[in-house]
C-alpha cells in the first residue's frame, strides 16, 4: 500500500529527480531524444518547478512506498490551470510513476486521490491532457470514467504534438 504525501519546498530535489526520471522513462523511447532533452531541462528546472510548487493553487503529491517517492500528482486549480481555469474543476496535469513500480496500481490510486479531492471539494469535473500516441495512458483514463473533449497542439522541443484533453465528471456537483 501506498502513502500519498504533499510535497514540501524542502522536497524540491527529489521532484526533480522523480519529474526527469518518469518523464523519461514514459517518453524517451517513444520520441526524438534532443526534444525530450530540450522539454526537460526547461520544465523540469529548478526555479520553474519551485515557482509551481509553490503557486497557491498547484498541488503536488508523492505516491510513497517503503519511504521512497515512487511516483507523484500535480493538480491546478483555479488560475493554475493551463487552460479553461475554471474554478470548479481540477486540472491533473502530471501523474506518473516511475516504470519499475508500473503494476502496482500506484497509477489508479494517485488518480483517485484527485478525484476525491476534487469530489470533497464539491467540484463539477477533473481534467487532464494525454498524448495521442500514448494508447495505454488514454485506456487508463478511458476505464477510469474519462472521456474525450477536445485536443491542443504540445509542442515537445521542436515536435508539435497532439495532447487529447480528456475529462471526468463528477458525482457531488
Amino acid at each position: 500500500m501506498i502513502e500519498i504525501i504533499k510535497v514540501q519546498s524542502s522536497d524540491l530535489t527529489t521532484l526533480i529527480n522523480i519529474s526527469k526520471q518518469t518523464f523519461y522513462d514514459a517518453f524517451l523511447h517513444l520520441n526524438d531524444p534532443a526534444d525530450i532533452e530540450a522539454y526537460a531541462s526547461s520544465a523540469f528546472k529548478s526555479d520553474k518547478l519551485l515557482a509551481e510548487l509553490t503557486n497557491p493553487f498547484s498541488a503536488f503529491y508523492f505516491a510513497m512506498l517503503d519511504g521512497l517517492a515512487v511516483g507523484y500528482i500535480k493538480l491546478n486549480y483555479s488560475s493554475a490551470q493551463t487552460e479553461f481555469q475554471h474554478e470548479n474543476a481540477i486540472e491533473v496535469e502530471r501523474i506518473y510513476v516511475l516504470a519499475d513500480q508500473q503494476g502496482k496500481k500506484i497509477g489508479n490510486q494517485l488518480l483517485d486521490f484527485a478525484i476525491d479531492i476534487a469530489n470533497k471539494a464539491n467540484l463539477q469535473y477533473i481534467w487532464l491532457g494525454v498524448w495521442d500516441k500514448n494508447v495505454n495512458a488514454i485506456r487508463f483514463y478511458e476505464r477510469n470514467g474519462f472521456k474525450i473533449f477536445d485536443s491542443h497542439p504540445f509542442t515537445l522541443g521542436t515536435d508539435l504534438q497532439t495532447d487529447l484533453l480528456m475529462k471526468r465528471e463528477l458525482l457531488l456537483y
